[in-house]
């Protein structure tokens, strides 16, 4: 006999296991249920289970022979990383130094005296934490990429870090784009850097292939996700299983609003929201049993899937971290712990993340290098391109990264861009919080003498956004050179208004009021600032991470006014799955006098 029941894993762990199931030479039979406390674990009432399960009495004492033989644990919070590889007598933290000095002759990095100052505090803050091996991984994984021609950019705030541009892993100059190292790593950081890779989306499972053949097969897996059931999904799914007709739990679903800006919806927040919701609840019985049964299950596990960009790679084995599994839609394996659990077992993760654009660049390049003979070095065109600028002020967007769409579009004409800075704030701005401050930027741009700062100080951080707080960063700046926060008082300030929960933010908001009047401001100063962070503080964008995707956004923007064919052929090419898509590219080709001609067994290549 085997059963069906769960084993406490940790000390701490307060669940309640509940027996529900016995299976007896495949027959299944409904057993009586009872609850005991992982205190009580190994003294469960023995009478009480012989007697549920009176006809199969060894279940009973097989369970107990079995936990008596479990002797589990788990080593957690400390990490290890992928055996990577480097000369016989040198230790990860020498080798790391040798590759970032190296890198100022690679990229023609001046090694000014405030160059190498930056380099070296970083370097200490690195070695320090014992985080040499991950950034070695990770360094190796893109000069593969580079090697072999796949696109790649980076997401977060890792560009804030000199180390990495000189390694090659970030593209931004920091010092140049004033962004801080300390919101990607600092001395008080608990967590571990997060570098996460973008790659030409066509070409990330040769990234995977690659770390599979370096690290081994067995030590390589994505990572398992873990669907929820959502407010409509959950009221579908018992609908359906409850034998209702699908008009019922269609109705019932529809009339819940979808969530937003980042945040999903309940079915108790949308019978407040939703009158009709609340009306059908009260007076329709089959809406009550739905609705009723569905918050139950609301939040619950409802299937396993794969993580769109997480992959571990360990030194042993994966199963000596983590149990795994087949991806459930193909072969691969994946873990069966999610990504934070994959963290607490000591693994950091890899994010491989494919992005399209990137294919779209990719393809562009090669075409203008078949056609014309000519290398185009995407990370080495010039950023004040005239023709680009021309292109994002006349609203020509359609087919470029993060700056299509009728909004964006009327934003950027109005705008009219002429730095990479300015590409950088639209990026940023052109979220559901910030979005009011556009005008103002706009109005500000063209008239310099609107530029005003609300305290001198701030001028040091916000003199490239004319004095408006644009990224997550200037509020970080603001609560350190204005409210005297250190990193690790402002890192936790960033978490507690972005979780925006209410005692977190009262208690961050009574410390910050404090600091601003020690600092020589008032009240009322204190009172206007913290109101002009209310918009920022769910959705503002931190500054490496727009420095990274505003430089790919210009490139797609260069491609497209500077070779415009190659640009749009590689678009449908990318696209040519998506038949609306297509439809819309060529309406573009159309306006910008590029015909599209239909296959042409003479003429044509495998894509368009």
């Amino acid at each position: 006999a085997t059963q069906d029941s769960h084993y406490p894993c940790s000390e701490d762990h307060e669940a309640h296991h509940t027996l529900l199931q016995i299976n007896t030479q495949g027959d299944n039979r409904e057993a009586s249920k009872f609850e005991f406390s992982d205190d009580d674990f190994s003294l469960i009432d023995t009478e009480k289970a012989l007697e549920i399960f009176k006809d199969i009495p060894e279940a009973v004492t097989n369970t107990q022979k079995i936990a008596e033989m479990c002797d589990l644990k788990l080593d957690l919070g400390s990490w290890v990383f992928p055996d990577f590889k480097i000369e016989e007598g040198k230790t990860y933290d020498q080798k790391l130094r040798e590759l970032t000095y190296a890198g100022f002759k690679n990229i023609g990095v001046e090694q000014t005296k405030e160059n190498k100052e930056r380099v070296e505090y970083e370097l200490k803050i690195i070695f320090d934490k014992g985080y040499s091996p991950y950034f070695l991984v990770v360094d190796d994984l893109l000069d593969y990429a580079k090697d072999n021609g796949i696109l790649t950019t980076i997401r977060g705030s890792v560009a804030g870090s000199m180390v990495t541009y000189l390694l090659g892993i970030t593209n931004v100059d920091p010092i140049e784009y004033k962004l801080p190292f300390e919101r990607f790593l600092n001395p008080f950081r608990p967590s571990p850097p997060d570098i996460d890779m973008d790659y030409a989306d066509n070409r990330r499972d040769e990234m995977i292939e690659y770390a599979k053949k370096k690290y081994g097969e067995d030590k390589v897996a994505q990572i398992g996700t873990f669907g929820t059931m959502m407010a409509r999904g959950a009221v579908r799914d018992v609908a359906r299983a409850l034998g209702y007709p699908y008009n019922i739990g269609d109705r019932i679903s529809k009339m819940i609003p979808l969530g937003s800006q980042g945040m999903p919806m309940t079915i108790d927040h949308a019978m407040e929201m939703v009158p009709e919701l609340k009306g059908a609840y009260k007076d329709e019985k089959d809406t009550k049993i739905i609705i009723d049964l569905a918050k139950k299950l609301e939040g619950c596990v409802r299937h396993i899937s794969v993580h769109a960009a997480g992959v571990v790679i360990a030194p042993k084995p994966l199963y000596e971290y983590v149990p795994t599994q087949f991806d459930p839609k193909g072969g691969k394996i994946i873990t069966q712990y999610d990504m934070y659990s994959v963290e607490e077992a000591g693994l950091l993760k890899f994010d491989f993340l494919g992005i399209r654009n990137l294919s779209i660049l990719a393809d562009s390049i090669s075409l203008v290098k078949r056609f014309y003979n000519i290398n185009i070095d995407i990370e080495r065109i010039p950023l004040d391109d005239k023709k680009t600028f021309e292109l994002l002020a006349n609203g020509q967007t359609e087919g470029l990264f993060q700056l299509n769409g009728a909004g964006m579009t009327r934003f950027l004409k109005e705008l009219k861009p002429s730095s990479i800075h300015d590409i950088n704030a639209m990026v940023a701005l052109y979220r559901p919080g910030p979005m009011e401050s556009i005008p103002e930027y706009i109005k500000r741009k063209h008239n310099r003498k609107l530029v005003k700062y609300l305290d001198p100080r701030m001028k040091k951080f916000l003199g490239e956004s004319y004095g408006l707080i644009v990224y997550q960063d200037d509020l970080l700046f603001c609560a350190i050179e204005l409210a005297g926060y250190n990193w690790e008082e402002a890192d936790k300030f960033r978490k507690a208004v972005g979780k925006k929960i209410p005692k977190e933010m009262a208690a961050q908001r009574e410390k910050f009021t404090k600091g601003i009047i020690s600092n020589g401001q008032t009240p009322e100063f204190a009172e206007k600032l913290w109101k002009i962070f209310e918009p920022f503080q769910a959705y503002g964008f931190n500054k490496a991470h727009a420095a990274s995707y505003g430089r790919v956004s210009y490139q797609t923007a260069y491609m497209k006014a500077n070779y415009p064919i190659e640009y749009m052929t590689a678009i449908l090419t990318a696209e040519s799955g998506d038949v609306e898509k297509i439809s819309e590219i060529i309406n573009e080709c159309k306006n910008m006098n590029i015909p599209v001609l239909p296959p042409n067994i003479n003429e044509s290549y495998g894509g368009f």
